[in-house]
């Protein structure tokens, strides 16, 4: 049975589901070093703007230690700052009643570490896909695993576009707003504009070859 090792990400992109559609169990990394400029704290949504990022902020504290070990700073507004954005880009979009009580929870809950945050954030997320693979989190990093894991850590970048990796396939749905369909945006967009379609439209966007 084919395990999938990936990086915890903040409300993952489209693309991060359909990369783990293949799998039935999935292992976190909790034990890698934190990567600046990445998925791992920020996640894009559409805006009446255009694309906007949002960015968990994170204590100084964070080079060189376990990503479980990386804490979230409470001192800037984050939290404010992004259902406000998450609401005016989306109070319109026809599920957003539907998912906004239990998304804003978690994003309200203060955890701590955002290890947490994110693992919190990905089980909604997985849920409301109606994709359940069996998850665990690694015990210790390693740096070349063994079969059955598959390694998927930090290819899904930020930095890299993601039509020079081989996961997404865009196909387009029904966004609040734009002439142009923007793609590969957090999965919450998604789930806003399409709700209980998104798992069906995650598995058509997964490119097979």
């Amino acid at each position: 049975m084919k395990t999938a090792l990936i990086d915890l990400q903040y409300l993952p992109s489209l693309e991060y589901f359909c990369a783990l559609q293949d799998y039935s169990t999935i292992q976190l990394e909790k034990h890698e070093h934190y990567v600046k400029q990445s998925y791992r704290n920020r996640c894009y949504i559409n805006t009446a703007q255009g694309v906007d990022m949002l960015t968990v902020p994170l204590t100084n504290k964070h080079g060189k230690v376990p990503i479980n070990e990386v804490k979230i700073d409470y001192s800037i507004k984050w939290q404010n700052n992004h259902w406000r954005a998450i609401e005016s880009a989306y109070r319109k979009a026809p599920f957003f009643e539907y998912y906004s009580d239990d998304l804003k929870k978690i994003i309200y809950c203060n955890y701590i570490f955002l290890f947490d945050l994110n693992l919190a954030l990905l089980s909604f997320c997985l849920k409301n896909i109606s994709f359940q693979p069996q998850i665990s989190v690694s015990v210790a990093y390693e740096k070349n695993p063994e079969a059955p894991y598959y390694d998927l850590r930090s290819l899904i970048q930020a930095k890299i576009p993601y039509s020079e990796r081989s996961f997404y396939k865009p196909v387009p749905y029904n966004q609040v707003f734009g002439n142009h369909f923007a793609d590969n945006l957090s999965l919450i967009d998604l789930l806003f504009c399409e709700g209980p379609r998104s798992g069906s439209l995650i598995l058509a966007s997964r490119n097979k070859g």
